[in-house]
């Protein structure tokens, strides 16, 4: 159960009412961080705007290594929601989710390249604190993609800081996504709450 429960839908502001049905439409199920964040309507909506904007602008770095690199980064900062749902997306796109069994021993497993390795690092370096980015790093990878290419794993991985240490800190959890069953509904394990719209 999250830290702070998750707003029911006939608790919701209208504008969290219409951001429930679109994820439903578009995911099949409400994610919790979307109902844990209808507290704060205006808060819930820019995230949303956010994210919905950041996924249309991405095309320059393959959507394999972003996916993997976001993956790494919700692993590394121990958020089991973004876990989940990071790997149900990497299903949904076709990816390798085999590999993502082996993303702990990534330097010496034959799962990754590296491409993908060099990748992870620096998503493990934005990721650490303090950040261990070097100029050398950054380097290679203009080289590999461009200074756009460079703009957007960056975005990318900043994004899922974001989202993991939202999620992490509010304690939600993984909620079902990866397995391809019936996600956990949020308002099915907390109590309605009523919220400010």
């Amino acid at each position: 159960m999250s830290r702070i429960p998750s707003v029911a839908p006939e608790d919701a502001s209208p504008l969290a009412r219409i951001a429930y049905r679109y994820a439903r439409r578009r995911l099949g199920e409400v994610p919790e961080p979307l109902a844990v964040a209808a507290h704060h309507p205006k808060i819930m909506m820019a995230t949303a705007v956010h994210e919905l904007m950041a996924e249309r602008a991405v095309h320059v770095v393959p959507k394999a290594l972003l996916e993997l690199a976001v993956y790494r980064t919700a692993w590394t900062i121990g958020c089991s929601w973004c876990v989940d749902f990071g790997t149900m997306l990497m299903r949904l796109e076709g990816l390798d989710v085999e590999q993502l069994k082996h993303i702990a021993d990534f330097e010496t497993s034959e799962a990754f390249t590296d491409e993908q390795r060099e990748v992870i690092r620096y998503a493990d370096a934005m990721s650490a604190t303090p950040m261990t980015v070097t100029d050398e790093q950054v380097a290679a990878l203009v080289e590999r993609y461009g200074h756009d290419g460079v703009v957007e794993l960056t975005d990318q991985i900043a994004l899922e800081n974001h989202r993991s240490r939202f999620n992490h800190a509010l304690g939600i959890t993984d909620q079902g996504f990866s397995s391809g069953d019936t996600c956990r509904v949020p308002w099915e394990v907390n109590e309605p709450v009523t919220t400010r719209a």
